[in-house]
C-alpha cells in the first residue's frame, strides 16, 4: 500500500456504561502519512473475559479506554491483543510486510508514532499515550520475538496477556510467601487467568489450592486437575476456618467475598481482587472481618521484577513457561482448551455480548480474524 492510497477505517466502539452494547463506524481514510508514522493494518485479535474486565476499569485507574480514543465521552475502543501487518511507514527501521504483536483496538487499522525502534520491535509515541502504561505501549516485531511461532498465533495472542497475568501473580503469591496462607482459595476458578495461575503454582508444597466455581462449570474445573479441591460457592463455608487462607478473586462478587471473610475472619491473611468480567466497578466498600480488599495489577509486579532480575531474565522465565502452558493447550484432545476461531466485526459484536453476559463454555477460547 502506498502512503497516499485511499483506505477504508472501519471501528468497532463499545458503549461505555453498557458493555454488552457495541456500534460500527466506518470511514474512508487518505493513507497519507507524516514523517515518524506506520499505518498498521490488523489481522487478528483475541477476546476474552479479560477485555471486558479492561473496559470495566476504563476510566478508572487503569485507563484502558484512554488507549484509542474515539472522540466521544459516552464510547470506547475495547483494546484487544493481536497481530497486525505495516501496510506504509515513514520510520526507518519499520518496513511494510512487517508483522507486530501488541495492544489493539477492535479496528481495520490504525495509525502509530513508533519511537525507541530496535530489532525487537517499538513502542508507540502518541502524545496522548505518553502517561499510559508502558508495558502496553510496546509492540513486539515477529521476525525478532523468541516466543512467536506462526502456526500458534492463535494461541500466543491469547495466551500472552492473560498468562503473563497468571505468571506475575503467581510469581506475586510467591515473592510474598502467600502472606503465610496455607491454604490458597481462588474464586472463578474456569477461567483461563485463574487456572493459568494454578498451572503455575502447580508442584509448590506446603498450602492447598483450593478452586470456587459454579455447579454448571464444576465438572470442567475438576477436570483440569490444577487445583486440590473443587467446590461450589455456597460449599466455602465448609472449609475449615482456623487455616491461614489467602482469597484470590476473579470472579469479584461482593456477596461471595462476605461470605469468604465473615467465615475466616483473622485468618484470612489476604484478599487479592484480580479482576472480574462481569463486575463492572470497583469493589463497594463495606466493613468485613479481615484485610482490606487489595486490586493486583500485573505491570507493578513486573516493574518490580524488571528491577530484580533485569528485562532479558524476565522475559526467559516468561516464555519458557508460557511455552509449556501453550503446548498443554494446543494439543489435540486436551482438557484445557478448545480453539474457536471467528471471522469478521459481526462475529467480534455477537461475542462480546457473549462474554460480557457470562455466556461462554470455559472450555472455549475465542479469536477473531479481519483479514
Amino acid at each position: 500500500m502506498s502512503t497516499t492510497t485511499e483506505f477504508t477505517l472501519t471501528r468497532l466502539e463499545t458503549r461505555k456504561d453498557a458493555l454488552g452494547i457495541t456500534r460500527l463506524r466506518s470511514s474512508s481514510e487518505s493513507g497519507r502519512l507524516q514523517e515518524g508514522g506506520v499505518l498498521m493494518r490488523i489481522d487478528r485479535f483475541s477476546l476474552t473475559t479479560n477485555n471486558i474486565t479492561y473496559a470495566a476499569f476504563g476510566d478508572a485507574m487503569m485507563k484502558y479506554w484512554s488507549f484509542f480514543p474515539t472522540g466521544d465521552p459516552d464510547w470506547g475502543h475495547m483494546p484487544a491483543w493481536g497481530f497486525a501487518d505495516v501496510v506504509a511507514s515513514k520510520v526507518a527501521g519499520v518496513e511494510v510486510g512487517e508483522r507486530f504483536y501488541g495492544y489493539f483496538p477492535i479496528a481495520s487499522h490504525l495509525r502509530m508514532t513508533p519511537i525507541r525502534v530496535t530489532p525487537r520491535g517499538f513502542y508507540d509515541g502518541a502524545p496522548h499515550r505518553s502517561d499510559l502504561v508502558s508495558a502496553y505501549n510496546q509492540y513486539m516485531r515477529c521476525s525478532h520475538d523468541a516466543g512467536y511461532e506462526r502456526t500458534l498465533e492463535n494461541y500466543q495472542m491469547l495466551v500472552r496477556p492473560l498468562f503473563i497475568t497468571s505468571f506475575m501473580l503467581a510469581d506475586f503469591l510467591e515473592d510474598n510467601e502467600f502472606f503465610g496462607a496455607r491454604q490458597v482459595i481462588v474464586s472463578s476458578a474456569s477461567s483461563k487467568t485463574a487456572y493459568g495461575t494454578a498451572f503455575c503454582l502447580d508442584g509448590r508444597p506446603g498450602r492447598r489450592l483450593v478452586a470456587l466455581t459454579s455447579e454448571r462449570n464444576r465438572g470442567f474445573v475438576e477436570n483440569l486437575g490444577c487445583y486440590d479441591q473443587v467446590m461450589r460457592y455456597d460449599d466455602v463455608r465448609l472449609l475449615p476456618a482456623d487455616v491461614p487462607t489467602l482469597y484470590v478473586d476473579f470472579a469479584g462478587d461482593d456477596a461471595l467475598r462476605a461470605q469468604v471473610h465473615q467465615h475466616f475472619g483473622d485468618a484470612l491473611v489476604y484478599d487479592c481482587y484480580a479482576g472480574s468480567a462481569q463486575k463492572t466497578a470497583f469493589l463497594e466498600e463495606a466493613a468485613l472481618p479481615g484485610p482490606k480488599p487489595q486490586l493486583y495489577f500485573a505491570p507493578v509486579q513486573i516493574r518490580k521484577r524488571n528491577a530484580d532480575w533485569g528485562p532479558a531474565e524476565v522475559n526467559r522465565r516468561f516464555n519458557a513457561a508460557q511455552g509449556r502452558f501453550i503446548t498443554e493447550l494446543s494439543a489435540p484432545g486436551n482438557r484445557w482448551m478448545r480453539m474457536v476461531e471467528h471471522q469478521g466485526f459481526e462475529d467480534a459484536r455477537a461475542l462480546i455480548v457473549r462474554l460480557h453476559g457470562g455466556r461462554v463454555d470455559p472450555k472455549e477460547a475465542h479469536v477473531v480474524r479481519l483479514a
